[in-house]
């Protein structure tokens, strides 16, 4: 599992013309299984996503495709970490995932 922090480096304007597209990046990888839930940050200086996949190679590499990256509008930090423990609701989530195949 990784957590993904996206830092902004642009300005607000600058990140708002690229939001569509970035929207259109996270829906891809939420119809892949890939991401779970994401969100801003309070205040606006960025943004988390918490992500499945086989890597951290892979995860930087689906990264790399967001446009508040590939247009050097934010930079990325991509976080493994061992989920060892969770909720009842997040463990049946996660157990219907790896059934319908999608992680």
């Amino acid at each position: 599992m990784f957590i993904v922090s996206l830092n902004y480096v642009a300005s607000p304007g600058q990140i708002d013309s690229r939001m569509v597209e970035h929207v259109k990046f996270l829906q891809k990888h939420y119809q892949a299984g890939t991401f779970l839930t994401s969100g801003r940050k309070v205040p606006r200086t960025g943004g988390i996503i918490l992500a499945v996949g086989n890597s951290k190679v892979e995860i930087e590499t689906i990264m790399n495709e967001d446009p508040f990256v590939k247009f050097k509008l934010a930079k990325v930090e991509v976080t493994e970490f061992q989920n060892s423990q969770m909720s009842p609701g997040f463990r049946k989530m996660m157990e219907e995932l790896q059934v319908t195949g999608n992680r």
